[in-house]
């Protein structure tokens, strides 16, 4: 009943998800996904804890290289492309 869409979300997971043990392993926690209307997942991306997602976001890892989405992370209306890698020093 909080969600604004009638349905669930739309998920696309590309093949780096197929397996229970990877797809475990890319996600600290599962995301926030209350305003979400579509996600689209390809490549080598994990997810850091506590990561929103709202609207639709789509999220594409080049061959080759991966995208981390950070701890708390609010992704809204995005498409992430190429690389991605926060670093704590």
């Amino acid at each position: 009943p909080k969600r604004s869409f009638p349905s669930v979300p739309l998920v696309k997971l590309g093949t780096s998800f197929t397996k229970v043990k990877e797809f475990l392993w890319r996600f600290a926690s599962i995301p926030n996904v209350l305003e979400l209307d579509h996600l689209t997942v390809s490549g080598d991306v994990t997810f850091g804890k506590g990561v929103t997602l709202k609207g639709t976001v789509i999220i594409i890892a080049n061959h080759g290289e991966r995208i981390d989405i950070p701890p708390g992370a609010i992704l809204e209306n995005k498409i992430v492309s190429g690389n991605l890698r926060i670093l704590d020093h």
